[in-house]
């Protein structure tokens, strides 16, 4: 029942609201008049911006592989301002707006992300355009810009061990059974003697954990590294092992690299199973002895740490004064230091 006090219809609101956005139900939203779409409404423009993870002020670049949410206001023809649900915590649905992206990917609840590769956007604008369902002509654009002042990591290390499966656990004994009094006296009247309880049966073993499998071993790496041609302070960088690439475009002016190729960590070996409880004695005169517990089962034994992985970098002369860009690991899944990287100063074209 909904009550007269202010705080408390707050809190109703914003249970409504959270309902509603947990549910993904846009039309009981906008039947119980907490979300809004616009194609009724007299829109007359609409401007848009985004925000990251982190908080509400608006960004206007992201890095390669990186990812922000859309904010959209609309603009009512009496100046009124309405915002978009989600990110920008207003009220208008994101299926008010039909979007289309260049050089990016906008999701129908408004995530924008840049493809990882920064071949793709490298001196190029990604941009996003967005119009208005039911009203032809409201539109916006929004052009999103491109860093590479940020912490990127080259992930070429081996995967972790699965763990063993536990034991199974003993089950337990059944209880002995209750002796039954002998028969009366038929010279006295007495009443017979009480037998002896049966013996309760031995809880059963518990069964081994299982092994852990070993780690898998990290990649043998291999990275060039030069200067983006007609820049000073932008790295091109190609990481390779195998048939897997990447490629990475670091500004380094705050812009970082971390190659690993770490073995990765042996599975945890599985717990043995619990040994089943011995059944209890039944009763009788005398009582009868209760079963043994059953024993536990062995733990399993954790799997191996995998070998750690080789890195050798190419570097660019020109690029050599930002060799303390890259950062470098190799070690095995127990944490044991691989063999140095090998950096090696040569001539490097260009890596697209």
């Amino acid at each position: 029942m909904f009550v007269s006090n202010p705080r408390r219809k707050l809190g109703q609101l914003a249970l409504v609201l959270a309902l509603v956005e947990l549910s993904g139900c846009s039309e009981l939203g906008v039947l119980l008049g907490v979300r809004t779409r616009l194609d009724k409404l007299p829109v007359t423009a609409i401007s848009a911006s985004m925000v990251d993870k982190a908080g509400p002020s608006p960004i206007t670049a992201m890095a390669p592989g990186g990812s922000a949410r859309l904010v959209v206001i609309a603009t009512t023809q009496d100046g009124k301002q309405l915002i978009t649900a989600g990110a920008g915590k207003g009220t208008v649905l994101m299926d008010s707006f039909v979007f289309a992206a260049s050089l990016a990917h906008i999701t129908a609840r408004g995530k924008v992300s840049l493809p990882s590769d920064p071949r793709l956007t490298d001196g190029k604008v990604p941009k996003i355009h967005i119009d208005t369902v039911g009203h032809p002509g409201v539109t916006a654009d929004l052009d999103i810009g491109v860093r590479y002042d940020v912490s990127f990591v080259a992930n070429f290390s081996g995967s972790s061990g699965a763990n063993g499966f536990g034991g199974t656990d003993g089950f337990d004994g059944s209880s002995g059974s209750d002796a039954m009094p002998s028969p009366p006296d038929p010279t006295t009247g007495l009443p017979g003697s009480q037998g002896a309880g049966g013996t309760g049966s031995d809880g059963g073993n518990g069964s081994d954990g299982g092994n852990g499998s070993d780690g898998a071993p990290g990649g043998s790496v291999q990275v060039w590294l030069r200067l983006e041609p007609g820049t000073t302070s932008l790295l091109q960088v190609k990481v390779s092992s195998g048939a897997r690439e990447a490629y990475y475009l670091i500004d380094v002016r705050g812009g970082s690299l971390k190659v690993t190729a770490d073995g990765g960590a042996g599975g945890a070996g599985g717990s043995g199973g619990r040994g089943g409880r011995g059944g209890a004695g039944g009763m009788g005169s005398p009582s009868g002895f209760s079963g043994r517990d059953g024993s536990a089962g062995a733990d399993g034994r954790a799997g191996n740490g995998g070998a750690a992985g080789t890195i050798t970098v190419s570097i660019d002369p020109a690029a050599k004064p930002f060799e303390g860009t890259l950062s470098l690991s190799n070690r095995s899944g127990s944490g044991q230091l691989g063999t140095p990287p090998v950096l090696v100063t040569e001539p490097v074209s260009p890596l697209w």
